[in-house]
């Protein structure tokens, strides 16, 4: 393996654990935020998603949000002629649907609380679509996860093999 290989697997090991952190934030809001917020009031609730929104709107989580596609990009790229490429494709397919829910209707229904009106049809409006999109993002996200997984253990088998001497002692 060569030292192109080397940075090949950096950018892989990154890929996915952008990708890691992107679907660990989907599913920890499935799995414990809107559950926790769905216990408030309406004010509350819309107070709250406007504040976590606002939160979300930072260098550190879009770094993360948007170079989890970017490397895994660069890593499929980087990768041509590998026989795990098709891992870091299908990771790339599946995460970027994700990115095309987050910009379709995640932002929409985040921005659509940012207006004044009624906490109760803010939030009837918004709760059950959000966590539906949500939903496919985070299942989304965690098989491009899985994808990069499995294509980090090839990679690392594929540089067993090659540092391995040759049978015939040449």
């Amino acid at each position: 393996m060569t030292r192109n290989s080397a940075m090949a697997g950096a950018v892989l090991g990154a890929a996915t654990v952008a990708m890691g952190l992107i679907a660990g934030a989907f599913y920890i809001f499935a799995c414990g935020v809107m559950p926790g917020l769905a216990r408030s009031d309406d004010r509350v609730y819309v107070d709250v998603m406007r504040d976590i929104n606002g939160a979300f709107e930072n260098p550190v989580f879009f770094l993360s949000f948007l170079g989890a596609l970017v490397l895994t990009g660069v890593s499929a790229w980087q990768l041509r002629g590998a026989s795990y490429r098709g891992w870091v494709w299908a990771a790339a397919v599946a995460y970027g649907l994700a990115f095309v829910v987050t910009v379709a209707f995640s932002i929409p229904l985040n921005d659509s609380l940012k207006g004044g009106g009624d906490p109760a049809a803010l939030r009837e409006a918004f709760e059950d679509p959000w966590l539906a999109w949500n939903a496919v993002r985070a299942v989304l996200a965690t098989v491009a996860v899985g994808c990069l997984g499995r294509a980090l253990v090839l990679y690392g088998r594929a540089r067993l093999r090659s540092a391995r001497p040759s049978p015939s002692g040449v």
